[in-house]
């Protein structure tokens, strides 16, 4: 994971009057205290979502920016809470460069079984199943690192992808069975080919 320096922390902007200071000054210490901590997480998430190290950076970017700018907002689940900004920022950017697509719209496609990682070399079994998820539709890709990686409940997963529970469970459960047919099929293909290479 990246390390918390490798971002500019925003600068506060300090009122002219004592008071709008210690306000500032405040809502900056309230962010270092409970947001700060979540930067792996969002980063983490970030990368999932747009399969790019450089764009998640920006996305990260800007998730902390209007963190602090919303920090009197933040109530309780700061991780949920910043993590909603995130994928916020995610659906932004893609919007703003064409790329976005309704979860409806992809939920309703059909699944490919055929995925691009069958073309690439696996250096590991973490960089297959790291590639394998990425190779994902967006709804599920988000679920199950959601649920996975940065084990949130049911509840909190709704409350970022501001989907009901049932479709969280339903989203997980179609992820993980994408998943593993797609690491299985992959793993058959590599036994038929060593198989031939045998004979």
């Amino acid at each position: 994971m990246i390390s918390p320096r490798r971002f500019a922390m925003p600068r506060l902007a300090f009122g002219r009057t004592r008071s709008d200071a210690g306000a500032a000054e405040a809502a900056g210490d309230r962010f270092r205290r409970l947001i700060l901590p979540h930067l792996d997480a969002a980063y983490g998430y970030a990368r999932y979502l747009t399969r790019d190290a450089a764009v998640a950076e920006d996305v990260v970017q800007e998730a902390f920016l209007r963190a602090l700018r919303a920090i009197d907002g933040c109530r309780d689940n700061e991780k949920s809470w910043l993590l909603a900004i995130v994928r916020n920022c995610h659906h932004d950017l893609a919007r703003k460069n064409g790329r976005y697509r309704s979860a409806d719209e992809i939920d309703a496609e059909p699944v490919d079984e055929e995925t691009p990682l069958t073309q690439l070399e696996r250096a590991s079994d973490i960089e297959q199943v790291r590639g394998t998820i990425e190779a994902l539709p967006e709804p599920f890709r988000e679920a199950l690192v959601l649920r996975e990686l940065e084990e949130m409940s049911y509840r909190d997963i709704a409350a970022v992808s501001g989907a009901p529970i049932g479709t969280v469970m339903s989203r997980l459960a179609r992820g993980r069975q994408m998943l593993a047919a797609m690491l299985i099929g992959d793993e058959d293909a590599d036994q038929t080919d060593k198989g031939a290479i045998s004979r």
